[in-house]
């Protein structure tokens, strides 16, 4: 099957069956898809080094129990922080990504249980090269519903072309849907099993068919309520920073049928892409 992958050529992907128990050995061989490298901006020459006290300042609830928007702190005021790697460097800077079934240490540390509405068996995991604020490529992780994997990859190869920096892109683990808010996460993901905000239904994130990017960069806004609350810097959408998406960033999503976030009217989510549009 052919993924159109806007300016970067056509990225083949093939599907490789899904079975509903696997291990990083019995899974089936990867598929691996690559495009070449085009520039069209250029990437930040240089990475901060991550503060110390990221994700350790927990911030405390108001009265309507959700935790107010606070000031950015300087440091992230224009974040440029280096890429964590947890997984090895790409060897090359092509555009790479490899789908295949998820392994059971995989699944072990994401946030998938039984009652999700993504079956195990229609969940892919797939490794995308993305372009950190450092000018160097990195490896990224996501877990997807086998049927969002084309347009997420078609997603990331126009990003990839376009040199757009990602900060850190890792599976979600449960122990962060339980910990308590410190207001500075920036991981770009996928699935995720938790209930839409403000509500008990289902997430897109939970049916395997939504991405956030660079949450910090492009955060949530209803109102004076902002998620991650301490990107209150990055609400300001016409002072342009790397990491901020914008339309021409998304339009791989967009052209295989995904809706943004950035285009909402009674609230903004601009971190935010989706199959459904929601």
């Amino acid at each position: 099957m052919t993924v159109a992958c806007s300016d970067a050529g056509a990225v083949d992907v093939e599907r490789v069956e899904a079975t509903t128990t696997t291990t990083a050995t019995e899974a089936a061989e990867p598929t691996v898809t690559t495009t070449p490298l085009t520039t069209t901006t250029e990437a930040p020459p240089s990475a901060a080094p991550r503060p110390d006290w990221l994700g350790t300042r927990i911030l405390q609830p108001g009265p309507d129990g959700h935790v107010p928007a606070q000031p950015t702190p300087p440091e992230l005021v224009d974040r440029r922080l280096e890429t964590p790697d947890h997984l090895p460097r790409p060897a090359t800077q092509e555009f790479r990504a490899e789908v295949s079934d998820v392994p059971d240490e995989v699944l072990a540390r994401s946030t998938w249980r039984p009652e999700c509405p993504a079956p195990r068996a229609e969940l892919r995991w797939v490794l995308v090269t993305f372009w950190g604020f450092d000018g160097e490529v990195h490896t990224g992780e996501l877990l997807l519903r086998a049927d969002a994997v084309d347009a997420v990859v078609a997603g990331f190869a126009h990003l990839h072309e376009r040199r757009f920096p990602i900060e850190e892109m890792r599976i979600v683990e449960q122990w962060e849907l339980d910990a308590p808010p410190t207001g500075d996460g920036n991981n770009t993901t996928a699935f995720v099993c938790r209930a839409t905000r403000g509500s008990s239904a289902w997430s897109e994130h939970a049916q395997g068919r939504a991405v956030d990017v660079n949450p910090f960069h492009n955060p949530y806004v209803k109102g004076d309520r902002v998620l991650p609350e301490l990107a209150t810097a990055y609400v300001d959408r016409d002072d342009l920073r790397p990491g901020m998406l914008f339309a021409d960033d998304v339009a791989g999503f967009t052209a295989a049928g995904w809706g943004w976030g950035g285009h909402w009217r009674s609230l903004t989510d601009p971190m935010h892409l989706s199959a459904s549009g929601r």
